[in-house]
């Protein structure tokens, strides 16, 4: 498991619904089948990712974040987990509305474009920084919608959403000192995670 899973996993409580958005091959899913008893499944919309799934017997479904979510019932879940996805959908903001509509909180990781690496490449080259997280030319990239942990932030007090943890994740995959300030996580933090509620939640 990718570190950002693991620490996603520590933010679900045993025996509780999860549905993971962008699933991938399962191993969340899997994870928390069998280490915390939780009702879990998954959407993933590369379906060659799904068939591998369906193959190890896990409940993931074809679809996308972007069309899909609309077709569930409010609060058919107490976690909605969207995973490395958040800049890549069309739209991140109904997106996230739509999460906390059919889940109680939704966690969400995100690559973190305010990363120093990215400010020093754009300043000194004039062109898309190329990263071990960020590795796909411009032209080809599915990161249609990059975000700073600022840029959420300010997303998530403009919805009224409320942050209930969070926490930036440096290049090393530490979670470093300076992660309770907002500012130097800005800066150093190559991913993000968040834990959502809604405002009366």
């Amino acid at each position: 498991m990718r570190l950002d899973q693991r620490l996603i996993a520590d933010m679900i409580t045993p025996g509780t619904r999860v549905m993971d958005i962008g699933s991938g091959d399962g191993t969340l899913i899997d994870h928390l089948f069998r280490t915390r008893g939780c009702d879990a499944r998954g959407i993933e919309i590369d379906m060659e990712e799904v068939t591998r799934s369906v193959a190890h017997g896990l409940p993931v479904v074809h679809g996308d974040a972007d069309h899909d979510l609309a077709h569930y019932p409010d609060d058919s879940f107490d976690y909605v987990v969207l995973q490395r996805t958040l800049q890549a959908v069309e739209r991140p903001r109904e997106v996230l509305r739509q999460m906390l509509r059919i889940g109680r909180y939704a966690i969400v990781s995100f690559p973190n474009f305010g990363h120093w690496e990215m400010r020093l490449k754009l300043l000194f080259s004039g062109r898309m920084p190329n990263t071990a997280v960020w590795h796909t030319p411009w032209y080809a990239t599915p990161n249609i919608h990059p975000c700073t942990i600022r840029d959420f932030l300010a997303l998530c007090d403009e919805d009224g959403y409320r942050v209930h943890e969070w926490m930036a994740i440096d290049e090393d995959g530490d979670r470093a000192p300076w992660r309770r300030s907002i500012r130097l996580a800005n800066i150093f933090g190559e991913q993000a995670l968040f834990r959502l509620g809604k405002g009366n939640v």
